[in-house]
């Protein structure tokens, strides 16, 4: 008998992509992602407008303590105005010298994806490997490091403009209409293999310094479009909020953000969160095209069950 309640295991029964791409396979829905799409991709990219889609890396990040070593990025210099030549000529003004600094930072603390390893239920993670192959020492079955050169055709759905809203209300449960209908705003579809980005418009919270509301709550996908997703065969999706899917979730029952159990162990599809969108959506908005060129690969942390990434959307 599954851990989870009785109507979500059946829904991660029928979603699940175990064995799909083979017993070892450890990319999930990443998979989708070949030589195919990602010519959709460059083909998306006429006009070489760049956008960066990452929050700066600083100590005004968006974790705010609630979850203990989610540590937003410290910065420390470890070198300063260091000589680098001996002797009198060293100690000379003008003379060359260098800096050097280090960051410590949680992986969850910036603009990220979540690894498949991230999350476990019933002792196994995506694909069936025991929950027990992540470790102190990290993850030895679907790692971060694994995913490597993460590009393809992202296709930005801005359910916040296709809704009439600049920005959606926290709690606004995302559902397969929502997401419809913002397919039709972008005036495309939804190809196997295609990378999602999610605009609800929450990140403004953010920016306006209101960074308690925007990681106390938020608008995000539901359960309801677990299904879409897998229908539409997307190969990763990110949001532009904290939690990624919709938080305080819609059931009384105990179970914590369950959207992420079913994506990332039954689909073994990747999640991002703290993804700037506005600017890009704002072009999209004036052009009215909405696919771009993704590049967003995760840092090859080795074990690693998150990485920060800096996405850029070529247009």
């Amino acid at each position: 008998m599954s851990s989870l309640p009785t109507d979500i295991a059946e829904l991660g029964a029928r979603v699940r992509n175990w064995g799909r791409w083979g017993d070892d396979d450890q990319l999930g829905t990443l998979n989708l992602i070949d030589e195919e799409t990602v010519r959709r991709g460059l083909a998306s990219a006429s006009a070489g407008r760049r956008f960066s889609l990452a929050l700066p890396l600083d100590a005004d990040g968006p974790q705010m303590g609630f979850i203990p070593g989610r540590e937003n990025p410290r910065h420390e210099m470890i070198a300063l105005h260091q000589r680098a030549q001996r002797g009198e000529a060293g100690r000379a003004a003008g003379a060359p010298e260098w800096n050097d600094d280090a960051f410590t930072m949680g992986t969850q603390a910036c603009t990220h994806w979540d690894g498949l390893a991230h999350a476990a239920y019933d002792g196994h993670i995506y694909n069936g490997f025991p929950a027990a192959t992540v470790t102190a020492d990290g993850a030895s079955r679907c790692g971060i490091d694994g995913v490597g050169a993460l590009v393809g055709r992202g296709v930005l759905l801005d359910v916040a403009r296709a809704l009439g809203v600049e920005r959606l209300a926290p709690g606004h449960a995302l559902s397969p209409h929502d997401l419809d209908t913002a397919v039709e705003l972008a005036r495309t579809r939804i190809e196997p293999g295609d990378i999602v980005l999610l605009r609800t418009g929450h990140l403004q919270l953010f920016f306006a310094g209101e960074r308690a509301d925007y990681s106390a709550s938020a608008p995000g996908p539901s359960l309801d479009t677990v299904e879409w997703f897998h229908r539409h065969d997307v190969a990763a999706v990110a949001t532009d909020n904290l939690i990624f899917e919709v938080f305080p979730g819609t059931r009384d029952d105990e179970i914590l953000l369950p959207v992420h159990f079913i994506h990332l162990v039954d689909m073994g599809l990747t999640q991002g969160q703290n993804w700037n969108l506005e600017a890009l959506a704002a072009d999209c908005a004036d052009d009215g095209r909405y696919t771009f060129l993704l590049s967003a690969p995760p840092e090859p942390l080795v074990g690693g069950v998150g990485s920060p990434v800096h996405p850029v959307a070529i247009k």
